[in-house]
């Protein structure tokens, strides 16, 4: 089964059960409080989970493209991917438990006719902050796993929360059984051995846990699942890896016959880094030295450092995006209308690594020469790790140089920096995701709200070529990136704040109105992306100066938010500017 078809079985599916199919929101988020990229199908239905009213209602399932780079520097083994793809069904406030667990056994055993002994599913053992999960494991039980697949694990296996506080609670999750030898008499789904995999994920969202780590029950109780597609459809077709299904195959043969040295690694690098660009590019992502912009500049980087190591002709480009694209239109046609942003922008960058690369040789030289004067026949690692960090310098080459000059390198201090500067990047990353449900609070909505008088007031001052780029909101500040060609002036900035502020002054009444996409645009509401709205919407209007599609979560009035005050405006990337501001209460 093609992962076309698993996808467009599971939303068949759940449609057919009352929910209501919503689309894909963008990779890159409009007003999330906690991440560069959308990492989770539950992402963007934050307010939603927390109490706010969906325009589709309480049952809704989707597939959201994902992207995840904490573990970029493992992709090329035969599992990490930084872009996924997550299948997924929501209960807000609608079923729970029993309805959750029957609708998921009934779609993998009979949709995708998994046999039911290659299923095991693991359940909540109870703590002294929630008992045993015993109402899922009865209803496991009753649909047909048998007592010996039904495991009990701790909180650190199946309980689920974004952050410190916020909404939570057990998750049962099911897996499947790869047929390989088990590593003992013992071997359960909680081991790494290969034999069980995990393929779905439930959440049981029942309990809110405060900043003093107590828990209490929520008044809405919700579903939240997550199923890997990628994975599921490796699993299906009986592949070792992602990159041996159809998803992949094509650029990986590809790879092969052009290369002139072998490396599986370097070919599943590169086929994966590039989709992974092409996606995020085609949502709108630009390369830069910051941020989202830097992780796509490292995506492409790494990608370009293994087309290097194949030998493979980088201006065979250009070919191997168009191969993507025709391989990947009929999962995400915006591929195709986007085509010539996506080799422009990729090209553009390869062009740029380039010349990063001559002039980390440069440097090199400068450094092997300081190192022979001193009598030396090694470089140290921290000036090799100084190449890597600084010019970007790929120490494998660093390592090739130095051994066609009779040199070597000290692998083992710079192996010794990198991992820390790689925990350094995991944490970073772990700490952008780590908002999520708990961000969701007084000083952030004010924030949310602030930000579409900035865009209202960025139009009116600059023109209405400026539209939004995304924007990142925390408790200390908010972050709006827009487009526009080139930096603010200081009076323009004024301009800008001071209509902020006449605004917030105003006292002005925010209201929400659900309508039809179609009639939200005829009543001038703005809209972000067009491709991820479903049938029915939000818009958001403030007095008579803003209207916008928007999900959500505002103020009842302006007079709430406080003196607004931009701190910075600077460069996000080519074409895109960015604006800094806070929130003072008087």
């Amino acid at each position: 089964m093609k992962a076309i078809d698993i996808r467009n079985k599971y939303l068949s599916f759940f449609e057919k059960h009352g929910h209501k199919i919503i689309p894909s929101a963008p990779l890159i988020p409009e007003n999330d409080p906690s991440v560069l990229f959308t990492t989770a199908g539950m992402q963007p239905l934050v307010p939603y989970l927390l109490g706010e009213k969906h325009p589709e209602g309480t049952r809704l399932t989707d597939y959201q493209k994902c992207l995840r780079t904490v573990d970029i520097d493992e992709v090329g083994d035969n599992r990490h991917l930084t872009y996924f793809e997550m299948l997924g069904n929501w209960s807000l406030g609608d079923y729970f438990k029993k309805e959750s667990i029957q609708m998921s056994f009934d779609f993998l055993t009979k949709e995708l006719q998994i046999p039911v002994e290659k299923l095991s599913v693991t359940c909540f053992k109870g703590d002294e902050n929630a008992p045993k999960d015993n109402v899922s494991y009865e209803y496991w039980k009753k649909v047909g796993i048998p007592e010996d697949r039904i495991y009990f694990y701790g909180k650190d296996d199946n309980w689920w929360i974004a952050g410190e506080e916020g909404p939570c609670g057990p998750d049962t999750e099911m897996f499947y059984d790869t047929g390989k030898p088990a590593c003992s008499a013992d071997c359960q789904p909680s081991c790494n051995c290969g034999k069980y995999v995990e393929i779905w994920n439930n959440v049981f969202m029942e309990y809110f846990k405060s900043k003093d780590g107590k828990y209490t029950k929520l008044e809405q109780k919700n579903v939240d699942t997550g199923l890997g597609l990628e994975r599921m459809t490796m699993l299906l077709q009986g592949k070792e890896t992602p990159y041996d299904t159809e998803i992949f195959a094509p650029i990986m043969n590809k790879l092969e016959e052009l290369q002139k040295v072998d490396s599986i690694k370097s070919r599943r690098i590169v086929s994966e880094h590039l989709r992974s660009s092409m996606m995020v590019i085609s949502d709108g992502g630009r390369p830069s030295n910051i941020d989202r912009g830097y992780v796509l500049r490292r995506l492409i980087r790494r990608m370009i450092r293994h087309l290097n190591k194949l030998q493979i002709d980088l201006n065979e480009l250009p070919n191997l995006i168009e191969l993507n694209i025709d391989n990947l239109k009929e999962m995400y046609p915006d591929l195709v209308t986007n085509k010539e942003i996506i080799k422009n922008v990729i090209i553009e960058e390869k062009d740029k690594f380039v010349k990063t690369l001559e002039h980390g040789e440069k440097e090199f030289y400068k450094e092997m020469e300081k190192a022979k004067s001193q009598g030396k026949d090694i470089i140290p690692g921290e000036v090799v790790f100084k190449l890597y960090d600084t010019y970007g310098f790929p120490p494998e080459v660093t390592k090739e140089l130095a051994e066609e000059n009779g040199i070597r390198i000290d692998l083992n201090k710079f192996d010794e920096l990198f991992k820390v500067h790689q925990e350094k990047s995991r944490q970073g990353a772990e700490q952008k995701f780590k908002g999520g449900l708990a961000e969701q609070n007084e000083i952030t909505t004010a924030y949310h709200t602030a930000t579409h008088l900035l865009h209202e007031a960025l139009r009116e001052v600059l023109g209405d070529h400026v539209r939004q780029n995304g924007s990142n909101i925390t408790s200390e500040r908010l972050r709006f990136d827009f487009t526009h060609p080139q930096k603010m002036t200081s009076e323009e900035i004024k301009q800008v704040e001071d209509l902020v502020n006449e605004k917030i002054k105003e006292d002005l009444n925010v209201t929400c109105e659900e309508m039809g996409y179609d009639d939200a645009k005829k009543s001038g509401a703005i809209g972000l992306f067009t491709n991820k709205y479903g049938d029915k919407v939000k818009v958001y209007t403030i007095g008579d100066f803003s209207k916008e599609i928007c999900g959500g979560p505002h103020v009842t009035h302006t007079g709430e938010l406080g003196k607004f005050k931009i701190i910075k405006e600077e460069a996000s990337s080519s074409g895109v500017r960015r604006i800094k501001a806070v929130l003072i209460k008087e």
